[in-house]
């Protein structure tokens, strides 16, 4: 990988990606050593144990997340971030069918083993559940808006999860074309009430 100056970062960015590649408990220290170019002694001044590399790969994660989703809010009316999200399923495909969902995949493994690592990951996708809950509300769906977020995400997460198991990346496009389809018959009419809610919380 490209040599940076902070020998943390490197770390972190290594570890990112090995733990996407091999899983979490599959990457040893010594593989996220070789992977950032930093001697093996040295990753011990940055990290005590795989755990501490563990939760800042989770921060590194959850910070982007929330790049991402800031990105998102700003097109003013929500069905146009819901189908950019729709949409950015169908980037990196190729990663998603050989390794599956960085975020899922993760969540699923520590989930299996429990602990406080695999609560910090389980909030990247209760970090993004909030946020679907967000926009369908803005559109005026009210106390339905967590079970809307919670079948738009599930979607999500299922299409990658089958993805991966088939290695098909054609599965999210066809997958991603019905989501769309869905939240268009969803929101017809609504639209503009979106618009109008979130100039308001602008202004």
């Amino acid at each position: 990988m490209p040599r940076k100056t902070d020998k943390r970062v490197r770390l972190i960015e290594a570890a990112k990606v090995l733990i996407h590649q091999k899983g979490f408990n599959q990457t040893t220290l010594a593989d996220i050593a070789q992977e950032a170019d930093v001697p093996l002694g040295n990753v011990y001044y940055y990290f005590k144990t795989k755990e501490a590399i563990g939760e800042a790969v989770i921060e590194k994660r959850a910070a982007e997340s929330v790049e991402f989703f800031a990105k998102l809010d700003e097109n003013l009316d929500a069905r146009t971030r819901l189908v950019s999200l729709i949409q950015f399923t169908t980037e990196d495909l190729e990663l998603v069918a050989r390794y599956g969902c960085p975020v899922g995949g993760l969540c699923q493994e520590l989930g299996k083993q429990g602990g406080a690592l695999a609560d910090q990951a389980a909030k990247l996708l209760h970090d993004m559940l909030v946020w679907c809950e967000t926009q369908f509300r803005s559109l005026g769906f009210g106390d339905k808006s967590s079970d809307l977020a919670l079948n738009l995400v599930s979607n999500i997460q299922g299409i990658f999860l089958l993805t991966h198991t088939f290695k098909d990346p054609k599965l999210v496009h066809r997958q991603a074309k019905v989501l769309q389809e869905w939240l268009e018959k969803l929101t017809a009419g609504v639209r503009g009430a979106s618009t109008t809610t979130k100039a308001a919380e602008v202004a």
